[in-house]
């Protein structure tokens, strides 16, 4: 929609002003920042006011940004931030804590970007369904147990203890890794299902028996690469905003409860931050509510995501810096994990 330069000047100040202050915003406060008088800015707002861009609360006679105002803010007002370098180097020595470790990676990512907003942050591990196999590694864990750890080119380590019934030596274990390096390493993750494991059964013949146990884990290790697990973080922060006050706060816990709705809410195209404001979610449990989110990439490639939840009275432009600089960060971090092993 075309706002003339005034209307956009009034939108955004009251925008911002309902943002740090939480409270309406009246004609006074704007008209002796701008210059003009009060009525002709009541004018203005009310034609704002007219358009859907603002709302007037019926026990006060300011006005506060409409969802619709919001978006027109951050679509043609808002201005870029940018973060500063002490903002950055504290966002870098959080992540630093979980650097080598892909899944304490990620949930370090949710944790640092709770503690960066004070909103509530999610962070998603990426999913493994397009990933292949980079490599299979073993490590005796007793006498009759050893875990299987695979490692996958979308970033992600997964692992699972299995039993044998029989002990274990160190040729056995060097049979177990050359084995299932040489038939799996380099395929997709998705082929490794149950026909393909019974058909890998078979061609072993006699050591089939032998190899066993670790097929199973292999397998149940594959379906676990490629479920997209979601981290989330600062679910407490809520409390402090009016906003989620009522049961507010206990409608957006809920939400987190469904895993596949937040998958498709934190979906997007690669590298890119999406801003998605109250019932733009597409669930009414949010329609008070802003997302911010963030997509990463792994080699080049999308892999997951990282996101913010809060009022939608939000510090848009410093929350989606904030969200895009994390996303960066962990990307580049998985990058290098996976070109190190």
């Amino acid at each position: 929609m075309e706002l003339t330069k005034r209307k956009q000047n009034i939108l955004a100040s009251i925008v911002d002003g309902y943002i740090r202050t939480g409270e309406p915003v009246g004609s006074k406060s704007i008209a002796e920042k701008a210059g003009v008088s009060s009525a002709t800015v009541r004018n203005e707002m009310a034609e704002l006011t007219e358009l859907g861009l603002l709302e007037q609360p019926h026990t006060s006679a300011g006005r506060v940004p409409s969802q619709e105002g919001y978006r027109e803010f951050v679509d043609a007002l808002m201005q870029p931030e940018t973060l500063t370098e002490a903002e950055k180097l504290t966002i870098d020595a959080m992540l630093a804590k979980s650097a080598f470790d892909p899944e304490r990676l990620l949930r370090g990512a949710a944790k640092t970007l709770a503690a960066s907003t004070r909103y509530l942050a999610l962070s998603t591990t990426p999913s493994g369904a397009d990933a292949k196999i980079k490599a299979v590694q073993f490590v005796q864990t007793s006498r009759r147990t050893a875990m299987l750890i695979m490692m996958s080119s979308a970033g992600t380590m997964k692992n699972k203890v299995f039993h044998c019934d029989f002990d274990l030596s160190n040729e056995i274990m060097r049979i177990f890794f050359r084995v299932l390096n040489e038939r799996v390493t380099g395929r997709d993750v998705a082929e490794i299902n149950r026909a393909f494991v019974q058909n890998l059964a078979i061609s072993l013949g006699d050591m089939a028996i032998l190899m066993s146990p670790a097929l199973a884990a292999l397998l149940e290790v594959a379906l676990e690469t490629m479920q997209t697990e979601i981290s989330v973080s600062g679910q407490m922060n809520l409390l402090f905003y009016p906003e989620y006050k009522l049961g507010g706060a206990r409608r957006v816990m809920d939400i987190l409860e469904r895993r596949e709705f937040l998958t498709e809410l934190l979906a997007g195209k690669q590298n890119r931050t999406q801003i998605k404001i109250g019932t733009e979610t597409g669930q009414n449990a949010l329609a008070e509510s802003s997302v911010i989110c963030s997509r990463y990439s792994v080699n080049g490639r999308d892999a997951g995501a990282v996101a913010v939840i809060g009022p939608m009275r939000m510090q848009y432009a410093h929350v989606a810096a904030q969200t895009a600089y994390v996303a960066d960060r962990v990307g580049e971090m998985l990058t290098r994990i996976m070109r190190e092993e």
